[in-house]
């Protein structure tokens, strides 16, 4: 389980304010990529409190949902932010990650001297920044804030079911399932997919390809 360990050794430096960061939505291929950043107080009361909480993808809906109250309750600050499936398909993916990092981050009421983040470096920052692979399951803070970017990131996207119906946003999240395929197939691609990643960029070409084939048979 996430534990306090590299916050303490941060604290041990002299850092105070230490925020861990973690994204949602990075491999899906509709809506935002999002992003929170969490600041814990590092004491022993805090950890036995928040025990419960782990990396989100190793938790049910209803227990992230449970685990977010808990976080809100004891959290010192939280910030979140997006970057739209538009700056996804402007910047690339890993650039939109850290603009949605760099938005939540900038979006705490206590600004951070250290971050503990999940794979990506964040160079438009000059705060330490300690980054690896899998900090989610090793930092508690982290596993916070993958907590509070996953439920965000859900709601936001089961809202999209009563807006754009038709597509099942709330329940694979835009992730591609066999549900969301087939919606494609039937819907053709939304506004809020992202257009630049291959399964979408292929259906709209070969829409694009039917689309001439069919305007050149009319013309004949």
């Amino acid at each position: 389980m996430p534990s306090f360990d590299h916050e303490y050794r941060l604290a041990a430096e002299g850092f105070s304010a230490i925020a861990g960061i973690d994204e949602a939505g990075r491999g899906a291929w509709a809506g935002p990529v999002t992003a929170a950043a969490v600041i814990l107080p590092l004491s022993v009361a805090c950890a036995e409190f928040l025990a419960v909480v782990n990396d989100s993808k190793q938790l049910s809906a209803s227990r992230r949902d449970k685990c977010r109250m808990l976080i809100e309750q004891t959290a010192l600050a939280i910030g979140e932010g997006s970057a739209t499936c538009a700056e996804i398909d402007q910047l690339g993916i890993v650039p939109a990650t850290r603009l949605a990092m760099q938005r939540a981050v900038l979006s705490l009421s206590i600004q951070p001297d250290a971050l503990v983040i999940d794979a990506v470096r964040l160079p438009a920052l000059s705060i330490r920044q300690d980054v690896f692979f899998f900090a989610d399951s090793i930092s508690l803070s982290v596993a916070a804030a993958s907590i509070i970017a996953k439920t965000s990131r859900d709601r936001y996207m089961k809202d999209l079911d009563a807006e754009i119906p038709g597509y099942g946003f709330g329940k694979h999240k835009g992730y591609g399932t066999r549900l969301h395929q087939s919606a494609l197939a039937e819907h053709g691609v939304s506004r809020i997919h992202r257009r630049s990643y291959a399964p979408i960029k292929t259906m709209i070409g070969l829409s694009q390809s039917t689309q001439r084939s069919q305007s050149g048979m009319n013309d004949t």
